[in-house]
């Protein structure tokens, strides 16, 4: 009954945040099952990164592609040919334990990473499509909602993965997140909207690269700056937490949970704390003051775990502060990202932005594993620094002529 008062765009904005949604937790589930798994089998941090060498890899292609192809066939073809490569690559895994060598691992991570990157170019693209012209404000809190709640969402599919991991084991994770998809696909078929983001033009194959100077700095900024998460967070943070503190799946599962739904908590409430109702920010000096104080944190923590000072506490409280200030960062930047892009064939723009968000993890999961494996998690975390400061010069350039 309460549905059916909603406006069509509110029941579309649902439709699509709720297959976003069940995307998320079994994409943050299953990086959490690779990572605990494939270490409790002794693999190396390095051997554990190439595992999502092809995730990352794809993702790039996909996002540039994805793009292309969402403009021309439609975000809801996207949207679920996303959901149903997911459940093919977790079907993949799940079938026989025999077949899990490295490069049939990668090859199952190759489709879960277009799988990723077609339901978020397609999910992100559709919100431009759903708010009126030059509505700023409710662009900006749906977008922050949309992906806040999101990674939210993955927090909870990090401790998932850990918790299932030890409940059910590798093969019996797999085949839970395998039927949470497949009910999140049926459903997504039914309801989606008919052809919603088809450019009235087909776009040309040589319309895939952005010719708008703003989309192009931001995308250059994304990339140094998902990089700086990355080369700690995704494989030197838990291997660190398990190897050096003696966590198990579980802890270290939820210890990332707890991290990613702060940090999905803030993204969703980023309006709330960026937006000055009696001082206009440009969103040049927005970026760059946000990434000057996120360039800080993880120097500090850096100092503090060379100084001996209460390393399990450093870690805790330090990656509670980066998690705060770059869910800020991210959320700018995904408000930007579509505000900038074309209405007609959105998804060209935000597509090729995703590219060099994907680029930018891609760099940061190799180097983590290879950074921490040759130097150790201090040397990442200086990495990390480094990469934002390089965010912060690029995005000073976002509104110069």
């Amino acid at each position: 009954m309460i549905l059916s008062n909603l406006s069509s765009d509110i029941k579309q904005y649902l439709v699509i945040t709720g297959n976003y949604w069940a995307f998320t937790l079994t994409d943050g589930a299953l990086r959490m099952l690779i990572v605990l798994y494939f270490h409790q089998l002794g693999y190396s941090p390095i051997n554990i990164a190439m595992l999502f060498l092809f995730y990352e890899l794809f993702g790039v292609i996909t996002n540039l592609l994805g793009g292309w192809l969402g403009a021309r066939l439609g975000l809801n073809k996207t949207m679920n040919l996303g959901l149903s490569l997911q459940i093919v690559a977790l079907v993949m895994l799940a079938i026989n334990p025999d077949w899990l060598s490295v490069a049939f691992v990668m090859a199952a991570q190759a489709l879960s990473g277009i799988a990723k990157d077609l339901n978020k170019m397609s999910a992100k693209s559709a919100i431009k499509l759903l708010v009126p012209e030059n509505a700023d404000n409710t662009l900006y809190k749906w977008v922050a909602r949309l992906t806040g709640s999101k990674n939210a969402l993955k927090g909870v599919g990090f401790f998932m993965g850990g918790a299932l991991l030890s409940l059910l084991g590798f093969q019996g994770a797999l085949w839970a997140m395998t039927s949470l998809l497949v009910v999140a696909w049926i459903t997504s078929l039914v309801l989606l909207k008919q052809d919603l983001g088809k450019k009235k033009f087909k776009p040309k194959f040589s319309e895939l690269f952005s010719k708008s100077k703003q989309v192009n700095v931001l995308s250059a900024a994304r990339l140094c700056l998902f990089a700086s998460r990355d080369v700690w967070f995704v494989i030197a943070l838990p291997v660190f937490l398990s190897s050096t503190f003696g966590w198990d799946h579980t802890l270290v599962g939820s210890f990332m949970a707890i991290w990613v739904i702060f940090y999905g908590i803030v993204q969703a409430n980023a309006p709330k704390i960026t937006q000055n109702k009696t001082k206009q920010v440009t969103p040049s000096k927005q970026l760059t003051s946000w990434a000057l104080l996120l360039t800080t944190i993880p120097a500090l923590i850096a100092i503090a775990i060379s100084q001996n000072f209460a390393n399990m506490w450093v870690i805790i409280i330090g990656l509670l502060c980066f998690g705060g200030v770059f869910a800020i960062n991210s959320s700018l930047h995904s408000y930007l990202i579509v505000k900038f892009a074309d209405s007609d064939g959105v998804s060209l723009d935000v597509g090729f932005y995703y590219m060099a968000n994907a680029m930018g993890r891609l760099l940061g999961t190799v180097l983590s594993g290879v950074v921490y494996q040759s130097f150790g998690l201090i040397a990442c975390l200086w990495i990390s620094s480094f990469l934002l400061a390089l965010t912060v010069l690029i995005s000073r350039h976002l509104n110069s002529n």
